[in-house]
């Protein structure tokens, strides 16, 4: 089973996908608690294909600063 470090990025690929998730997390960012001292400080999206393909992108607050994200993605396929 290989793992996401055994892969080397494709540059002409390593976006795909970001400008169908982006749109995702934006929209579902009004679903965010926002309270003084409490809230949401991350959002998670995971995608699943018909082929087993998922994409997991998660969205995590920098330093609690509403204004501070920082987003990763990581793609796989699951076994049969």
């Amino acid at each position: 089973f290989p793992t996401f470090s055994s892969q080397l990025p494709d540059p002409a690929i390593e976006d795909q996908g970001k400008d169908y998730i982006r749109p995702i997390l934006n929209k579902y960012a009004a679903l965010c608690v926002r309270c003084p001292g409490y809230g949401t400080r991350t959002n998670t999206v995971v995608l699943i294909d018909s082929e087993g393909c998922v994409t997991f992108t998660e969205r995590n607050m920098i330093n609690a600063d509403v204004n501070q994200w920082q987003t990763n993605t990581y793609e796989f396929k699951l076994h049969s």
